[in-house]
């Protein structure tokens, strides 16, 4: 099963704290939090102040650390296959969702693969003719909205899949 994981983060950097992170699984399922206490507005930047942070819904969405941890924990154990975690930018989202997982250490899921799949190298792989007849909006940097998009970007490109030469 593969899961399409988006984050939001408070900058681009390696000192970077998690905002909010997002789960899409191939068969529709969806998983998101926005976590309430692990950064302040001091740590954002001013791209994720003026961009990211009005999109969230704290009251609605906004859970602690160990609620995330926990309720991620539950999302992920409610699957019986095999996960693969897709994403277009592992190397930030991969550690932030690492984190998450990785509770009192606890053991990492068995049924999760410890390794991403990194999305981009699969779309350089799809021919040109693929991609010109998808068509894409800008990424509304909020979590759950572009990891659904990243699902949405494999399932139409996977139906038609032209691999380039």
């Amino acid at each position: 099963m593969k899961i399409f994981l988006d984050c939001e983060f408070t900058k681009l950097n390696r000192d970077s704290k998690l905002i909010s992170l997002a789960l899409v699984s191939e068969s529709g399922r969806e998983f998101y939090v926005e976590l309430i206490d692990t950064y302040l507005v001091e740590d954002c930047s001013d791209f994720v102040i003026q961009n990211v942070l009005p999109q969230l819904d704290p009251l609605r969405c906004g859970q602690s650390l160990s609620e995330s941890q926990a309720s991620l924990r539950r999302f992920l154990g409610s699957f019986v296959e095999q996960i693969e975690v897709c994403s277009d930018a592992p190397h930030w989202d991969w550690q932030l969702f690492r984190d998450l997982v990785s509770v009192d250490h606890q053991p990492w899921p068995l049924h999760v693969m410890d390794q991403p799949t990194d999305l981009t190298i699969l779309f350089n792989q799809v021919s040109a003719e693929a991609l010109e007849q998808v068509e894409l909006s800008d990424l509304p940097h909020h979590a759950l909205l572009d990891a659904r998009m990243l699902a949405e970007l494999f399932r139409i490109l996977a139906s038609r899949l032209v691999l380039s030469p």
